[in-house]
């Protein structure tokens, strides 16, 4: 992928910070497996475990801490 999308870590507000960890996760594994039939074929397996599902909301996890420390915790 040669989009540049990601210009910056700083969000408003911490709604919007999570949408963006979100997005990180997203683009995270469509960079990882840029084949959407694979995508497509393997969704159900993850769909459908537990443990994906948890890895998944840890990856967007530590993605929103790191957007959060970017952007000083929305301290004003």
């Amino acid at each position: 992928m040669t989009e540049t999308w990601l210009t910056t870590l700083v969000t408003a507000t911490p709604q919007e910070g999570f949408e963006l960890a979100i997005t990180l996760s997203r683009r995270g594994v469509k960079y990882t497996q840029p084949d959407v039939e694979v995508l497509k074929k393997l969704r159900p397996d993850y769909a459908n475990s537990a443990d994906s599902l948890t890895a998944a909301s840890q990856v967007v996890a530590i993605n929103f801490q790191t957007i959060a420390a970017a952007n000083n915790y929305w301290r004003k």
